[in-house]
């Protein structure tokens, strides 16, 4: 596990006017990543375009995307697949990936996905299907098989030089990459809104409470489809591999949250009767590691698992192969930075007002949710794991547990803790070479642990 309690590394304020801010640097791609990916989401149903496009107009942090794309930018170049993934994003001879990465969700010969941003391409129901000249021509650009990329040409029996490192470049499907890595996000969030039941999203009113449950859950089903269809776009088995398994991660951590819900509340219920101090005192400590393990688990599978496999991904999207050390860095820096990510969530859940927030303060032991401060807390106030095993359900356990929350020094150890992650993060920045990319990453990690919403 990628994690040790190391101090944040502190620079002098000349050093710190150096570094480059993320966000600014990146600054025209994030203004048009979330525009742009509107036309994915079109649709023939203009409720339905509505609801898909609803929270990419509202504020974001954009952490997802930009996590991605200065990953891209600090490793391309580096991989030996380098030169062939250059060559096919942007040699004319290869049809330009820019090209295949933007052609219709459908071929024109298939009934029917219509997009009103790709209206001239896709078949409609209005006449009957017949097979014509013109819609059985494929809409791809055929792959030239005589044009081959320098570095495997039948002329050249010696291997292209490796292309220098290119730290200012990303390619289109980098950049799709982070578009689809950010709809993944969104649909999250519009499923989840339905189960928490959560009124805000962004200071706003939620999905749910604005469209309905049901819509909501269909909508979050259709930018699925969509980030599917574009992730098949990318041409990769790999990324399509990782970027597939975080939908699965999503419901495992979702499900496991509930179970693991359920467990505490049978097996506190079994501790009743339990009479001997020792024996109940091994199994509150049991029981309390358990909880700790769950959650970080959970912490993975809902929030770290994104960030991981979407860092892995841009670095496979830019060449590097299997055994390189790119790859492994990169999703070490997503799993640590999103652990961090959501630890200081779950401290905000604590200390931020609701207008700040974006939702209504203590979310999450009204959810009957035990985060990290809870199970600091209840290791200085034993009486917080009944409170965790009812799910903080009779009358007064929120305000109760709260108080406890914030009379023992949990919320401080949970900072120290996402700090930890965080240093963690930044410490494996170090395997890439100097960059001003990689410079961006590392203030981007103490950013996030430093945010107040």
């Amino acid at each position: 596990m990628f994690r040790c309690a190391l101090p944040v590394r502190r620079l002098s304020s000349l050093a710190e006017k150096r570094r480059p801010d993320p966000f600014t640097l990146l600054a025209p791609h994030l203004k048009t990543l979330r525009t742009d990916l509107l036309d994915l989401l079109g649709s023939g149903h203009p409720a339905l375009t509505e609801i898909t496009q609803y929270y990419f107009h509202h504020p974001s942090k954009q952490v997802r995307p930009l996590l991605v794309l200065l990953l891209s930018q600090a490793t391309n170049g580096l991989g030996k697949n380098w030169n062939l993934k250059f060559w096919e994003s942007t040699h004319p001879a290869a049809g330009g990936r820019q090209d295949e990465l933007d052609i219709p969700l459908s071929p024109p010969d298939v009934l029917t996905d219509y997009n009103p941003q790709f209206p001239a391409h896709t078949s409609t129901f209005r006449d009957p299907f017949v097979v014509t000249s013109d819609r059985s021509r494929s809409h791809r650009k055929p792959y030239p098989h005589n044009a081959r990329p320098p570095s495997l040409s039948l002329q050249n029996t010696q291997p292209a030089p490796p292309t220098l490192h290119a730290p200012t470049t990303i390619l289109p499907t980098q950049l799709r990459l982070a578009q689809i890595v950010e709809m993944l996000h969104t649909a999250s969030l519009l499923h989840d809104d339905v189960i928490d039941a959560s009124a805000l999203r962004r200071g706003a009113p939620s999905a749910p409470s604005l469209f309905t449950d049901k819509l909501s859950v269909l909508g979050g089903n259709f930018v699925l489809g969509r980030a599917s269809a574009a992730l098949a776009r990318l041409g990769d088995q790999e990324v399509t591999q990782l970027i597939a398994s975080v939908i699965s991660n999503l419901v495992e951590g979702e499900i496991l949250q509930m179970k693991d819900a359920v467990q505490q509340q049978q097996s506190e219920s079994a501790s009743d009767i339990v009479k001997v101090k020792a024996d109940t005192d091994r199994r509150r400590s049991s029981k309390h590691q358990d909880a700790w393990n769950i959650y970080l688990q959970k912490t993975y599978l809902k929030t770290a698992s994104l960030m991981a496999k979407g860092a892995r991904s841009a670095v496979v999207l830019g060449g590097c192969a299997e055994g390189e050390i790119w790859k492994e860095a990169a999703y070490a820096y997503g799993r640590n930075l999103g652990i961090a990510f959501q630890l200081v969530d779950d401290v905000l859940d604590y200390e931020s007002a609701s207008a700040t927030l974006g939702k209504p303060g203590n979310a999450d032991l009204q959810l009957g949710l035990a985060t990290a401060p809870a199970l600091y807390a209840w290791e200085e106030y034993p009486e917080m794991g009944e409170l965790i095993g009812r799910k903080f359900e009779s009358t007064g356990d929120v305000e109760k547990a709260r108080n406890l929350v914030h009379k023992s020094s949990a919320i401080q150890r949970t900072k120290q803790l996402a700090l930890e992650y965080a240093d963690e993060a930044k410490k494996v920045l170090q395997e890439f070479p100097e960059s001003e990319a990689r410079d961006a990453l590392e203030v981007l990690a103490e950013r996030v642990v430093g945010r107040k919403y």
